[in-house]
């Protein structure tokens, strides 16, 4: 684990998605990727994960950390990257209610802020849709909240093929409402040449005035953008500011 350069400020970008299973986290994973093979030092953090396997001793695995260190190659400690990890498939706060260890979000600020004072980029995956309860008993949180709390900016995950022009304007127009900045939209899942997908991915630039930066196909293995433009959709943040 590289440390970054205590003169710098961290930069951070959330990625949400237009629904469950769009790919934010293979999507995710090949963001940091090509941020750490450029020599950065990249970490990922998810507040709330649900839907984890058991390991033999009954702890859980945090599935989608570990996917996304894998597909990324770095070697980020898994226990750093998750404060809540659930077996239930469920949202996380039905996935608490039912399993305990409700989400806090003073837990959820301080892992994120300790990893602000360890990495250069810091990206947060979403759970679900930009609309996902995290916590509705202890304490009522949204995932907005915690977007909101950490003051990120966003990069929404969607897929290429039919429906998206409504997923993808729906997810914006709350994000304006909610005042969370989109910085930028990646279509998974998409064929070059594709007369739908070509056709979605003006319609959504028109609908939502956000530009899709990036396409990635089926099995893709790099994320193609450059790597300036990548950084550029990162906001620079000082973890030591309340």
């Amino acid at each position: 684990m590289s440390k970054r350069n205590s003169g710098k400020p961290c930069r951070t970008l959330f990625i949400t998605g237009t629904g469950t299973d769009v790919g934010k986290t293979y999507v995710t994973g090949l963001i940091l990727k090509k941020l750490h093979e450029n020599g950065n030092s990249a970490a990922y953090y998810k507040a709330a994960m649900s839907g984890n396997d058991r390991r033999e001793d009954g702890t859980l695995i945090p599935g989608d950390a570990m996917i996304v260190r894998e597909v990324a190659g770095i070697r980020q400690p898994l226990e750093e990257m998750c404060p809540y990890v659930y077996e239930n498939a469920v949202s996380p706060h039905l996935a608490s209610r039912i399993e305990g260890n409700p989400v806090e979000m003073e837990q959820v600020r301080k892992g994120f802020e300790a990893l602000c004072e360890q990495y250069e980029y810091v990206t947060v995956e979403g759970s679900g849709g930009i609309l996902c309860p995290i916590g509705m008993d202890e304490e009522e949180i949204w995932l907005e909240d915690v977007i909101q709390s950490c003051h990120m900016g966003c990069v929404m995950v969607a897929d290429a093929g039919l429906g998206t022009i409504n997923s993808v304007g729906l997810t914006a127009f709350y994000m304006k409402q909610k005042g969370i900045p989109l910085r930028g939209i990646i279509f998974n899942h998409y064929e070059p040449g594709n007369v739908l997908h070509e056709d979605n991915r003006r319609m959504c630039e028109h609908l939502t005035g956000v530009k899709v930066v990036a396409c990635v196909r089926d099995k893709d293995q790099e994320l193609r953008i450059g790597l300036e433009q990548l950084q550029d959709l990162y906001h620079g943040r000082d973890p030591q500011l309340r």
